[in-house]
């Protein structure tokens, strides 16, 4: 039995454990599910078929949801006691209100409500939203809605004094929030003008989270817009881990501003989510088949792209199961975690679609659906020469390749200062210098450098792993960014989003159409080529820059460049090490990818990821079925990158890569080669940094910053 949590102590969730007795799960004896979990299959592993069969497997999921992610809340909702006009007035076309609502409870208790009633004889939609988003509601009252405003937001909170009145339940701030909602809802379907089967109820960010909730748990929701909702509403949990640089469960359940929004079980699955034995589309798939729109921005730090479309996809099968495969919908907007009129006039358009009151385009629009190829079976012929040199072969995996030219780089085409603020690479901290550039094949990078040098600098590649929004940037990270903490003890650091990342989701999104032939990672190892290109020259020849100012970069020596990269990027890292000699030194933090050792789909999802769910090697697809006869191992890239200095980091805890593979592949004498297997699961913070810091230094010392 697997007793042990891979999260650090904390005070409050010991002191939970004490006053509850709750004992950590056997989380062994739960099956691990790298996808998201089937929601048209019971817990005992029935197929759900029929539309018939549906409604006792909502109940089924209803009670997993409530148990490891929301807590409970009250299934019997109290007696309306009283109705308080506390205010009046009329406006523009309108009558607003200032209620006071009284609840006969186990203990009475009593919140206000805002309400704004267009003239005429209605009924009217509804639309409700928290105390924050009154403005939303404003315009909703001028699109001919009923407009509801709720104490359901950090600055309005009423919730709070539900704990007392129902201390038998255990629910979260954001389910009791949740809950509230749908009392406001008993309210409003008492008034004859409210139109009973078109309500609407939205909310941004955390607002977002509990619209969601709401709406599963209580089906008179007829409509939901999940505004950014990210980690723990339309994001999944899977698709939320560390090494997508989001709120992960670990951040989520100890950070003081959000540890209560979830049922304290949650912070078990720490490193394990693939274990929960259900995830957020579980939200999704119990709103169907109302109507349900996931918005996001495609670079919110709060959000993943990545996440909101897997979880949009896992639900689809219910919504086409019920007959209601066009209610739930995607909506993209750029941007960070901001909103404006026009997006929620967008939500608006929304709902008259869901209502009929308005027939409103809304197209889908995939970032990330997989190309696979068909699978070869044990007849088909090997499509590479197994006994060509790993070299050739690892070319093979990569994809036909276009033509490539090369280019000093330079200052156009750079990220703008505003943008790079958006996605985390704005004002560096005291003592590093930022310069932004443009390099290879029109791709902006950052240079990151201390800000006092005395010689040459050690030149560093930075390379993320899956940050879906952010792309270098870890939006929610314990201690300072990597390319910082490097360029402080004296590194030049140069990092650039990856394809399909952050600002280049859209050049991801057209790859294949674009290049057919090829893989994004092949693309990856070509940018980082290009990279290694740009810091080789030192300084930028002027006349390589057609007509422009040349951009001065610091003295550099690149007979010390060293390559870093976690998840995504460390795979990336060693498949450029292992191509390119001019590469000094790499480390990879869990991106050690021991391909020949995993299935395709393996219960640790480290091939399925690489190949189906992002597309980044689609010749893997070959292989399903026959993984040992894959083209190349990870002892190829070792043997590619030896003598070397290699780091490679293979967390015992790793959920998508086994560290007792990875052993295995470097077994043997491999001159340069460092392996650390720590007792730990898949993160880059702090305390990895310093496990960096502590290699460079033996690999290569850095420059000093300060003069002797």
């Amino acid at each position: 039995m697997s007793t042990r949590m891979l999260a650090p102590p904390l005070e409050w969730f010991d002191e939970w454990q004490r006053q509850t007795g709750e004992a950590m799960p056997d989380l062994d004896a739960m099956p691990s599910e790298p996808a998201l979990p089937d929601l048209l299959r019971t817990a005992d592993g029935e197929a759900v078929a029929e539309p018939l069969d549906w409604a006792p497997r909502r109940a089924e999921l209803r009670g997993m949801v409530q148990h490891w992610l929301t807590g409970t809340w009250p299934e019997t909702p109290p007696a309306l006691a009283a109705v308080h006009c506390l205010d009046q007035g009329r406006e523009e076309g309108a009558v607003w209100r200032h209620l006071r609502l009284d609840w006969a409870g186990p203990r009475p208790f009593a919140f206000d409500l805002e309400l704004w009633i267009p003239d005429g004889r209605g009924p009217f939609p509804v639309f409700m939203t928290q105390s924050n988003h009154r403005r939303w509601a404003l315009l909703a009252l001028s699109r001919g809605y009923i407009a509801c405003v709720y104490p359901g937001a950090d600055s309005n909170d009423q919730s709070g004094q539900l704990a007392e009145v129902y201390p038998e339940c255990d629910w979260s701030k954001l389910t009791r929030r949740a809950w509230l909602a749908g009392r406001a809802l008993d309210y409003l379907l008492t008034l004859p003008v409210a139109a009973p089967d078109c309500v609407a109820i939205t909310g941004h960010s955390r607002n977002g989270k509990q619209s969601l909730i709401a709406a599963a748990m209580d089906e008179r929701f007829s409509a939901v817009i999940s505004s950014s909702s990210g980690s723990g509403g339309a994001v999944s949990w899977r698709c939320s881990s560390e090494f997508c640089f989001q709120e992960s469960v670990e951040f989520m359940t100890r950070n003081a501003t959000t540890r209560d929004w979830f049922h304290p079980r949650l912070r078990f699955f720490t490193g394990r989510e693939d274990r929960l034995p259900v995830d957020n589309h579980a939200l999704l798939g119990l709103i169907a088949p109302r109507a349900c729109l996931l918005s996001d921005a495609m670079t919110d730090g709060c959000g993943s792209m990545f996440g909101v479309e897997m979880s949009y996809l896992a639900a689809q099968p219910v919504y086409g199961l019920l007959g209601a495969r066009d209610a739930l919908a995607l909506r993209w907007r750029p941007g960070n975690h901001e909103t404006d009129a026009e997006v929620i006039q967008g939500y608006l358009d929304w709902c008259d679609h869901a209502f009929g009151r308005a027939c409103n385009d809304f197209l889908e629009k995939l970032f990330f659906q997989a190309h696979p190829l068909p699978a070869m079976s044990s007849e088909t012929p090997t499509p590479h020469d197994p006994a060509a040199p790993a070299g050739e072969r690892l070319a093979w995996l990569l994809g036909a390749a276009p033509p490539r030219g090369r280019d000093a780089g330079g200052g156009y085409g750079k990220l703008p200062d505003h943008s790079a603020a958006m996605v985390g690479l704005g004002r560096p901290p005291a003592g590093v210098e930022r310069i932004a550039l443009n390099f290879g094949e029109y791709v902006r990078g950052e240079l990151f450098v201390p800000a006092e040098r005395h010689g040459p600098l050690t030149p560093v590649l930075w390379m993320h792993p899956f940050s879906h929004s952010y792309g270098p940037a870890g939006a929610y990270m314990v201690g300072p960014q990597i390319f910082h903490a490097l360029a402080l003890q004296g590194y030049a650091v140069l990092t650039w989003t990856q394809l399909g990342c952050g600002l280049r989701a859209e050049e991801g999104r057209d790859f294949y159409r674009r290049y057919p032939g090829w893989s994004k990672m092949g693309k990856m190892v070509r940018d980082a080529q290009a990279a290694i290109d740009l810091l080789s020259q030192g300084r930028l020849d002027a006349a390589a820059v057609t007509g422009r100012e040349a951009l001065a970069l610091p003295d550099l020596d690149a007979s010390r460049l060293t390559l870093l990269g976690y998840s995504l990027g460390g795979l990336a890292a060693l498949l450029t090490a292992a191509v390119d000699p001019r590469v000094a030194a790499v480390a990879a933090f869990c991106g050690a990818v021991p391909f020949r050792q995993h299935r395709l789909e393996p219960s640790r999802g480290a091939l399925q990821r690489f190949w189906q769910l992002t597309d980044l090697l689609p010749r893997l697809g070959l292989f399903a079925g026959r993984e040992a006869d894959g083209p190349v191992g990870l002892e190829d890239l070792l043997d590619l990158i030896a003598p070397r200095p290699c780091l490679l980091v293979a967390p015992r805890h790793d959920r998508e890569i086994a560290a007792e593979a990875v052993i295995a592949a470097a077994a043997g004498d491999r001159p340069g080669l460092t392996l650390l297997t720590p007792d730990d699961y898949n993160r880059f913070q702090s305390d990895q940094h310093r496990v960096v810091l502590d290699w460079l230094g033996a690999a290569h010392a850095p420059t000093p910053t300060a003069a002797p």
